[in-house]
């Protein structure tokens, strides 16, 4: 059975821990399944990189727990070795609760649980806040052991060994301070894999690091994969429990539909199965990069948008100028549109850059974004009105994470949906046109797959945009 890796907080070494195994275990020519607790785009896609398989986001409260058990168990079943990182510390969840947190998802799974401490200024106190851990429930968790972060010298070692004896906790190995240890971050977390430029040097030494200094003959245990006996592909049965009365088999089509998909620096946070799913509704997902400069993709009928880091890369985007034309464009005949979050960006009159200096998007929807303050957290939403995506009262939960924020110019659409979450004042949000669906919202289409069924009919539905070139 595999196990989670969490910690005590965010910044403790989990990621450094998943990445170190990931790469050892494909230098040893294994493939290890990596998976992720919660709404993350960055971890997971470090963890795809080096790992070199597609690393699965397991969010119950996102997805459903039925999701979770299904993806984990058909994902997990087919490698030879698989590990879980968490979230955040292990019983972080929604607002204050455990809801959605590493704990609940380890004992939802029957995970044991590594934890991983940034031990750097401890000693015997190491014992206290481990025994907390180890104790803390409800969910209860099974502390298989502890890997330590930032072990200073062999003193510092043997007193902390010594302490985690005391409370009959294994010690599974340390990570010591080194350079390769030390991941570039940014406002909205880690550096993307293709903005590390030295990532494959860095593989090779965590690959090395593990091997000197993990306790491999008892984490290996630790990373068999779970019983796949009678595990099947979840995204079919998916889509099948999501079909409305009266849709039509989108995926039994001779052609594929194509529909362009904002892939590129400032465009780049999705989960894989956003592409799984568009193609087993009969789409076909193209790469589209605004940044480039590039038309839309001959022929295509449908424009998602997914988020990123459109503020970046502002001045850039303003001077692209065929994309930002082709989209308002695309969007003038009637072509389906869905972006969220640093998509919605692209679609409004003007993005502060870094520096805030205002630089012209596509102009589709009435807004200016300037950096502000700090929006996170789960939001459930609600629909206010039938729309491209969503029907009047229907409720999803959704993820929101960004620091722009908006200054809206008067506008007839009607708002998208009501947010609320913890420590949200409810309020509306997004934009609800005929074909254009935007928001702030992340969303996990294994949570509501309705919504690339319902996209895939709209682009059957909508004749190809030809946009001048």
């Amino acid at each position: 059975m595999p196990c989670l890796i969490a910690a005590p907080c965010s910044g403790s070494g989990k990621t450094l821990l998943s990445l170190c195994l990931a790469a050892l275990a494909r230098r040893r020519g294994l493939r290890l399944q990596p998976f992720k607790v919660g709404p993350d785009y960055l971890d997971p896609q470090l963890l795809s990189r080096v790992s070199g398989l597609a690393c699965r986001n397991l969010d119950p409260l996102l997805c459903g727990e039925a999701w979770v058990d299904h993806c984990f168990t058909w994902h997990g079943s087919r490698a030879d070795l698989t590990l879980v990182e968490g979230v955040m510390g292990l019983f972080d969840g929604r607002g204050p609760s455990s809801d959605g947190s590493s704990a609940a998802v380890a004992a939802q799974l029957g995970l044991p649980v590594v934890l991983v401490v940034e031990a750097s200024r401890q000693a015997g106190s190491l014992a206290a806040l481990v025994r907390g851990f180890r104790d803390h429930g409800p969910p209860t968790v099974r502390l298989a052991g502890v890997v330590l972060n930032r072990v200073g010298s062999a003193r510092h070692h043997a007193l902390l060994a010594e302490a985690l004896a005391a409370i009959e906790v294994p010690l599974l190995g340390v990570l010591p301070s080194h350079p390769a240890l030390e991941l570039p971050s940014r406002h909205l977390g880690l550096l993307p894999p293709g903005e590390i430029a030295d990532l494959a040097a860095r593989s090779k030494v965590w690959a090395e690091l593990a091997e000197q200094h993990l306790e491999l003959d008892l984490l290996w245990p630790l990373l068999q994969p779970p019983a796949g006996h009678h595990a099947h592909d979840p995204i079919p049965s998916l889509l099948s429990a999501a079909s409305e009365p009266g849709s039509a088999p989108l995926a039994l089509q001779r052609t594929p539909i194509p529909v362009a998909v904002a892939s590129d620096a400032a465009f780049h946070f999705r989960y894989p199965e956003a592409a799984e799913l568009l193609e087993a509704c009969g789409l076909e997902p193209r790469p589209w990069s605004p940044l480039a400069d590039q038309p839309l993709p001959p022929d295509c009928r449908g424009v998602l948008l997914p988020g990123g880091y459109p503020e970046l890369h502002a001045a850039q985007l303003a001077a692209s100028g065929r994309s930002l034309t082709a989209l308002r464009q695309a969007a003038a005949a009637g072509l389906p549109i869905v972006a969220e979050c640093g998509g919605l960006l692209l679609l409004g009159q003007e993005l502060g850059d870094g520096e805030d200096r205002p630089q012209p998007m596509a102009g589709v929807l009435p807004f200016r974004a300037r950096r502000g303050e700090l929006s996170l957290g789960y939001r459930q939403a609600t629909a206010l009105g039938d729309g491209l995506l969503l029907r009047r009262g229907e409720s999803l939960w959704g993820h929101e994470f960004h620091r722009w924020q908006l200054q809206h110019a008067p506008d007839a659409a009607e708002p998208l949906w009501q947010l609320e979450g913890w420590g949200c004042p409810a309020r509306p949000e997004g934009w609800r046109r005929a074909n254009v669906h935007a928001s702030w919202l992340h969303l996990h289409w294994a949570g509501c797959p309705a919504i690339p069924a319902r996209l895939a009919a709209a682009a059957a539905a909508t004749p190809a945009c030809q946009p001048g070139r």
